[in-house]
């Protein structure tokens, strides 16, 4: 298949720069790709879409503030955005700078300490951090939000908490899982009362999330790295949720991601490590029974993901229905729920 098999016109105005007053206000498109149908619903009412005994799994990665600013010792400005946190004190990071820096260049960060070049990774860098701190506190320290680079403008205090899911608590991520979103706590609390049980992996999102399909032939494009954690005690969640007759929903596609990259011959396992899967039309996702979504990119791996589960071509014209009917799109946007087979 083609990158282009998966575009779709989107006007720029519905793309969501700044969240809502309350997560759980955001629409929520209903999908039944079986039946080919469709409705237009708020997502606050999810509780009564689901049916007691239903498994909801969350995605719990923390995102750090990810985004720092330096200056090369020539004097020029560096921005600086994490992809993955490798150690104490490395990490691989975007570097945005008008000349590269070679190995062994340094950067200075605010507070006076400084970032040493330790090497390429194809477009990413290898940094050496030496602060006393680890990166993480150093990161809390003078890191920002990295808001994703369709909205424009700056971070601000709001975004430390609204680009955060409430369940956070895996620190790690520089992208936030962003169908959790959507998720505040009388929406949680209503679920627990209708007899919804929740589930956690961990997989920390990287910036490399954000970067396009380069090849036209999508066979030929290479995921990027991510940590995942799937433990034991989900994999028997999920069993016995199955084996009792309730469905299991992912929230959001690295929930997928994850639990695809747990599955082995079929069946699922514990699994913690790297993943670089790539799920597109013609892969069989069967670690899930449904999908809770926000809308994605056009030509992405996410949209080509989601289109894997439901189907291509229902998943674009849904895709055109949503513009249609004005939906907000992507990060701060509204929502899909894709329901299984059979529902």
């Amino acid at each position: 298949m083609k990158k282009s098999d998966f575009d779709f016109d989107l006007p720029p105005e519905l793309i969501a720069q700044a969240p809502l007053a309350e997560r759980s206000a955001s629409r929520l498109l209903l999908l039944d790709a079986v039946a080919g149908r469709r409705e237009d619903r708020m997502f606050r009412e999810l509780p009564g879409l689901l049916r007691p005994g239903d498994l909801l799994v969350f995605n719990d990665t923390r995102v750090l503030p990810a985004r720092l600013y330096g200056r090369k010792d020539t004097g020029g400005a560096v921005e600086i955005l994490i992809e993955r946190v490798t150690g104490a004190h490395e990490a691989v990071v975007q570097l945005g700078v008008s000349k590269k820096p070679k190995e062994g260049g340094r950067i200075e960060l605010a507070d006076g300490s400084h970032a040493v070049v330790l090497g390429r990774d194809e477009s990413f860098f290898r940094l050496r951090f030496e602060a006393p701190e680890p990166l993480e506190k150093l990161l809390l320290k003078l890191g920002e939000m990295p808001l994703p680079p369709y909205i424009d403008r700056q971070a601000d205090a709001g975004d430390m908490e609204r680009y955060q899911t409430v369940f956070a608590r895996e620190p790690g991520a520089v992208a936030a899982p962003t169908a959790g979103l959507h998720f505040d706590e009388p929406l949680l609390a209503g679920l627990r009362e209708r007899g919804v049980a929740f589930g956690y992996i961990t997989l920390h999102v990287g910036a490399g999330t954000f970067q396009p399909v380069r090849a036209e032939n999508i066979g030929e494009h290479h995921m990027h790295r991510e940590w995942l954690n799937v433990g034991a005690s989900l994999v028997e969640q999920i069993r016995r949720t199955r084996a009792a007759g309730g469905r299991v929903f992912a929230v959001g596609t690295t929930v997928v991601r994850a639990l695809e990259s747990a599955t082995v011959e079929g069946e699922l396992h514990p699994f913690a490590g790297e993943t670089q899967i790539f799920i597109f039309p013609g892969y069989r996702i069967t670690s899930i029974d449904g999908l809770i979504t926000n809308f994605h990119l056009p030509q992405s791996t996410l949209l080509m993901l989601v289109s894997a589960l439901a189907g291509r071509e229902f998943m674009l014209d849904a895709y055109r229905h949503a513009v249609e009917q004005r939906y907000r799109f992507f990060s701060y946007g509204d929502a899909m729920l894709i329901l299984p087979r059979g529902t």
